[in-house]
């Protein structure tokens, strides 16, 4: 099993640490992983993306150059990995931000649209669409079980950041919520 990954947004939606999160977790259930992070030069506003392969083998590459998954958080973003994606590809796209239908016209087999920006702002705070994003990829994919990543989670949020863990894990669960919502549709 390898599962190759780009997580793609602008800077400051969490892109990198969405990125960790699941690197962390697929090495904590056993898994050979890479994680590539790309900033942009503005940073905050700029392009970002990383790639996170997860395989039952040794990796041959970090980067994901034909993915089997795009996590899209934004229009640009989605714009310029659509091409990378594999024909068996699954698409999870922000459809706060994304057009689904763009990413049907993309070539995605599978796509997930979660509308993971207004979650985030029903959870009251948009820093946790990342975490909607990863909860719904997660779900779709079953890749790894939520156990695994909500301690990869609780270990990234320890020490001074540890009160956020709790707005975190729901907005995980509301991934995981939407992407079934989603795939339920779909039938």
């Amino acid at each position: 099993m390898t599962e190759k990954t780009i997580v793609a947004g602008f800077g400051g939606q969490g892109i990198m640490f969405l990125g960790k999160v699941l690197a962390q977790a697929a090495m904590d259930a056993g898994h050979h992983v890479t994680y590539i992070p790309s900033y942009g030069p503005e940073v905050r506003g700029g392009k970002a993306n990383c790639h996170v392969v997860v395989s039952s083998e040794e990796i041959d590459s970090p980067l994901a150059v034909c993915a089997d998954a795009v996590l899209a958080m934004s229009q640009i973003a989605w714009d310029f990995f659509a091409p990378r994606l594999a024909p068996e590809g699954l698409a999870v796209v922000n459809s706060s931000m994304v057009s689904a239908g763009d990413a049907v016209q993309g070539g995605a087999q599978r796509v997930v649209a979660v509308p993971a920006t207004a979650l985030a702002d029903r959870l009251g705070d948009v820093r946790v669409t990342n975490m909607i994003m990863l909860g719904a990829y997660n779900r779709a994919r079953g890749l790894l079980a939520p156990e695994v990543l909500l301690e990869s989670l609780r270990m990234a949020l320890a020490g001074p950041k540890a009160k956020l863990f709790d707005l975190n894990r729901r907005a995980l669960e509301q991934g995981i919520e939407a992407a079934e919502a989603a795939r339920c549709g779909a039938e």
